[in-house]
């Protein structure tokens, strides 16, 4: 009986394998990408932006801005050339991204872009990036964080509906608070960043139990901790993953040692895309509809730091004031997902 039970399975797998090779899946490419503090050089009087002025701290300056753009750019340009959104943090205003995507070497992939100015203390904002050709947006807003700490200001989260390949999608935009402060002051922060966004995705979900979401950020906190295993309640395993609650891919990736940032010789993965469980495949030949195929960091070598203390960490904008032309202190995070193509 189990020998038979193992042919009739192995049918199964090789008649779903031999389907799917026959049938051709269009892919696309989901990523998140925080620019770290990418900021024009113009005084903003409603901004808390003097330390990235040509007088300021950074002395930042139209060449270092330049710089700046061509760099992040150029990281985008090496993203796969299916890439249909890209969520982004620590942008000063939507004229930063309007710059960005004017860059010659992304000018011809046509980003288009979804920005809300936002209350945050030190003056940046979440944004999202997407190829109109792909992507149409149906609705956007921005969400102020629930929480009852006096004086807490933080990010907004941005959540923005659209169609992908005909499918309707959600996906939130997110930069929850830093650890300033130190990780147990700042831990109260973070649950309740962890919260609102839970109570954003359970809305999705009360308008469309089957609501296919993508929740993506830098959440400064690694896959493992309370706000996204307890409060956000991202499940690490896909068989622990039911309906109406949300998976997270990068749990794995992160114990396997990959983080998407370095600090005190330790890496960390805070930047993270977090997806439903509608867009689990339940088989091989699960893809009559958008479905999750893979996450990675995308660490390539021309983002790392070559040489000295921090080699192999993101090579940054500054290190210890010191202006280094980089990229970002951040790797970004990219998944793919995809539908068989109609024949």
């Amino acid at each position: 009986m189990k020998i038979k039970y193992l042919a009739i399975v192995f049918t199964l797998f090789s008649f779903s394998c031999a389907n799917a090779q026959s049938s051709q899946i269009n892919q696309y490419v989901i990523g998140f990408y925080n620019l770290e503090n990418l900021f024009d050089t113009i005084n903003d009087p409603t901004k808390n932006d003097e330390e990235y002025l040509p007088n300021g701290a950074m002395h930042w300056n139209t060449m270092k801005y330049t710089n700046k753009l061509k760099n992040m750019a150029y990281a985008i340009s090496k993203m796969p050339a299916n890439l249909a959104i890209l969520g982004v943090s620590e942008i000063e205003n939507r004229a930063v991204l309007e710059d960005l995507v004017a860059q010659p070497s992304i000018k011809e992939r046509h980003l288009q872009i979804v920005h809300y100015d936002g209350p945050d203390l030190r003056s940046v904002d979440v944004g999202l990036l997407y190829n109109p050709a792909v992507f149409k947006i149906l609705h956007t807003s921005s969400h102020r964080i629930k929480t009852e700490i006096k004086n807490f200001i933080t990010r907004d989260q941005l959540v923005v509906t659209g169609l992908l390949d005909g499918e309707e999608i959600n996906v939130i935009v997110l930069h929850w608070p830093s650890k300033a402060g130190g990780e147990k002051r700042s831990i109260p922060r973070r649950r309740d960043a962890a919260l609102t966004t839970k109570f954003l995705v359970d809305s999705l979900f009360a308008v469309n139990p089957k609501a296919k979401t993508f929740v993506m950020g830098d959440l400064n906190d690694d896959p493992i901790e309370p706000s996204l295993m307890v409060h956000l309640q991202a499940r690490g395993e896909k068989r622990n993953t039911h309906p109406q609650e949300l998976y997270n891919p990068y749990y794995e990736i992160f114990k396997q040692g990959i983080g998407s940032l370095g600090y005190n010789d330790q890496w960390n993965l805070f930047d993270q895309i977090i997806v439903s469980y509608d867009l689990l495949p339940k088989n091989l030949d699960d893809f009559q509809t958008l479905k999750f195929m893979k996450a990675e960091v995308f660490n390539k070598d021309f983002l790392k730091q070559e040489t000295g203390k921090y080699r192999g960490y993101p090579k940054r904008t500054h290190s210890g004031g010191v202006w280094q032309n980089g990229y970002s202190d951040h790797f970004p995070s990219l998944v793919w997902i995809g539908k068989y193509a109609k024949q």
